[in-house]
């Protein structure tokens, strides 16, 4: 198979378990708090992909803290990033719906290409700018914001898109001084769990009966969510660049909507379908234009 195929075949894969995983999330808070959510996925994020990383095990010899001090730091990063995205989804889930917090954590599409070529210092194929803007779009469509403290909750989203766009930016920086997608997605997923648990630590109470009372919802978000479709992150980074790989992460909108709608009765109205067609579009524009350009030209 195609190596950019096989990318592309992730990262869809991905934004559709990313999500219907917002509805586990949004159900998986009555009686734990958003941090403690958070660091527990990312943990069962961490052992779910431990094994494998254990078989590979011989590459992380690969890895001197003197002499690879860069492939330590961008875990780090993308560890404290992929934390905090994580959390910030969390906490504007308690106060907005699966609807609101996905389209505007899918605000990345935006900044993504921004970041992409401040850090890549390369031209981005001029079909991204339009198709984010109509993403953007779309996801304004998807939104509700009827009440103050769905604004609240959509402000926490829009705080979170920042730590996906940096975070999407910087695995892409990683995997190409680090290309081991099965070991980087598992440290980031233990780096990211430690991260959370401070503040949880501090803010929240955490009772270990409680956390299993939410034991589908952590499983779904832990073990789908977190390990798997974060691997399939890194996999779908390995061959397409982070903006137009973004535009097919903003797909994530469109099935968390949907299964909020089925599952949560959180009703689609004419204007939301509108928005979900809105972003397909501009998902298969992004990704069939640059193809046709090549074919044209050469």
């Amino acid at each position: 198979m195609n190596k950019k195929v096989f990318s592309l075949i992730c990262a869809i894969s991905c934004s559709f378990i990313w999500g219907t995983a917002f509805v586990a999330q949004d159900m998986g808070m009555d009686h734990i708090g958003p941090f403690t959510f958070t660091a527990v996925r990312l943990f069962l994020g961490f052992l779910t992909l431990l094994p494998i990383m254990l078989i590979q095990g011989h590459h992380l010899k690969k890895i001197n803290l003197n002499q690879n001090a860069k492939i330590f730091y961008y875990l780090i990063l993308v560890g404290f990033m992929l934390s905090f995205g994580n959390s910030f989804q969390q906490l504007a889930l308690l106060y907005t719906d699966v609807a609101n917090t996905a389209v505007f954590t899918a605000f990345y599409v935006i900044l993504v290409p921004m970041i992409a070529y401040y850090y890549f210092s390369k031209n981005i194929h001029w079909s991204i700018w339009p198709s984010a803007l109509f993403c953007l779009l779309g996801g304004f469509l998807l939104t509700n914001l009827e009440s103050l403290s769905v604004k609240i909750g959509d402000s926490i989203a829009v705080l979170n898109a920042f730590m996906w766009a940096f975070h999407i930016v910087f695995i892409s920086k990683l995997i190409k001084i680090y290309n081991y997608p099965v070991i980087v997605a598992c440290l980031q997923c233990l780096i990211g769990s430690f991260f959370a648990f401070i503040p949880a630590i501090i803010f929240e109470t955490i009772i270990f009966s409680n956390i299993l009372l939410e034991y589908k919802e952590l499983l779904y978000a832990g073990v789908l969510s977190s390990g798997l479709a974060f691997l399939l992150q890194v996999y779908s980074q390995q061959n397409l660049p982070p903006a137009p790989v973004t535009i097919i992460f903003s797909l994530e909108g469109v099935f968390a909507s949907i299964f909020g709608w089925i599952i949560l009765d959180q009703f689609l109205t004419e204007i939301k379908i509108f928005g979900i067609i809105i972003i397909l579009s501009s998902v298969i524009f992004s990704q069939l234009v640059p193809i046709y350009g090549k074919k044209k030209y050469g």
